[in-house]
């Protein structure tokens, strides 16, 4: 089938362009050094290449010409991803503040909205569809008719901005991202052919959900304990921003994304929750993500990224056979069950 040899060459494509990087991001300095570099948030040892977000790119920039029929809205999605790839590599050299890079993500996921990235509706859990397009703003420039949905534009704002983050933290430890990003994207990917909202075709998603899966599961051998390169924030951002994507380019797969991404999300929720309670900003990072705490329980890296992969794997396969109401019945369990984890590690911690 075509969507497999798109995940084939685009792994290929991946593994083949991660090679140099490594050699290019040490000879130009583009590495973490926590002698130099100190971050509360690093497990790392020892000098590690960043930027591996530029072969993930470069993988999906290629397999995109090859596969994908283009459109208005996917090359804006191309040049909102470059721009993700631009401030990635900025990041990764000169550390940049967290609240630019916010600020930037707002930019850049604006612009792949004017582009015609909306959430015009979503699924409800109870039955039908809630409709975010009602509310039109329609206005002439340049001699062409252009047209805003205020709420639905928002909200993919939102969304999209805050995806992007969340999946960017869950990347701490060798081969944890790639690995649960690129089994989300191919279930998003097949999930997605039940219907499309956008002008795009569902043979189109689906190869984008396959190119994205690609990309990542030809740089994880890299990243992999022990990692020769790390994804960075270019990477982090980019798999964020691109699940965002794939999550809104079909009809009520918020929802499955939702469940199938439910750990890194809820980590998200819980760190944001857990700074504020603090005091601290929720934009500094720390060591309280549950990788590190699986760290502190013994976990070793392998076992920790083995599982992110495996809950991921489980929730996508509950994904095809759930539907929307079950599917937040299933959610609420993970949040329980990951709440009550955080509490007994916190009291154990306490205690010792």
């Amino acid at each position: 089938m075509e969507y497999i040899l798109a995940f084939g060459i685009t792994s290929c494509l991946s593994y083949l362009a991660t090679i140099p990087t490594i050699y290019y991001a040490k000879k130009f300095g583009l590495v973490t050094d926590k002698k130099i570099r100190k971050h509360p948030a690093h497990t790392h040892v020892g000098v590690v290449p960043r930027g591996g977000g530029i072969p993930i790119f470069i993988a999906f920039l290629i397999a995109s010409f090859l596969f994908i029929e283009f459109n208005k809205l996917y090359f804006g999605i191309l040049i909102a991803s470059a721009l993700t790839l631009g401030v990635g590599v900025l990041d990764d050299y000169f550390d940049l503040s967290p609240y630019l890079r916010f600020g930037l993500n707002l930019l850049i996921c604006t612009i792949a909205i004017g582009f015609g990235l909306g959430i015009p509706f979503v699924s409800n859990p109870f039955g039908g569809v809630i409709r975010l397009d009602m509310w039109r703003i329609t206005f002439h420039i340049f001699g062409s008719t252009h047209s805003i949905l205020p709420l639905a534009d928002f909200l993919a704002l939102i969304w999209l901005t805050w995806i992007t983050n969340m999946v960017n933290w869950s990347k701490g430890i060798d081969g944890q991202m790639p690995g649960f990003v690129s089994i989300a994207a191919v279930f998003l990917a097949l999930l997605s052919q039940r219907f499309i909202a956008h002008d795009v075709s569902a043979v189109n998603v689906l190869f984008f959900g396959m190119i994205v899966a690609g990309a990542f599961a030809g740089f994880l051998p890299f990243n992999f304990f022990p990692q020769q390169i790390m994804p960075g924030y270019g990477g982090g951002s980019l798999a964020g921003f691109w699940l965002g994507i794939l999550s809104i380019l079909s009809f009520g797969k918020i929802g499955t994304f939702i469940l199938v991404l439910a750990v890194p999300l809820l980590d998200a929720s819980y760190t944001i929750i857990r700074r504020i309670k603090n005091g601290a900003s929720p934009f500094r990072a720390d060591r309280g993500h549950l990788h590190h705490r699986l760290m502190e329980l013994g976990w070793g890296k392998r076992r920790i990224a083995v599982f992110y992969w495996l809950v991921t794997a489980l929730l996508g396969c509950a994904s095809l056979f759930l539907n929307g109401i079950e599917k937040l019945i299933a959610f609420g369990m993970v949040a329980v069950f990951l709440a009550l984890f955080i509490v007994i590690v916190d009291k154990k911690k306490a205690i010792s």
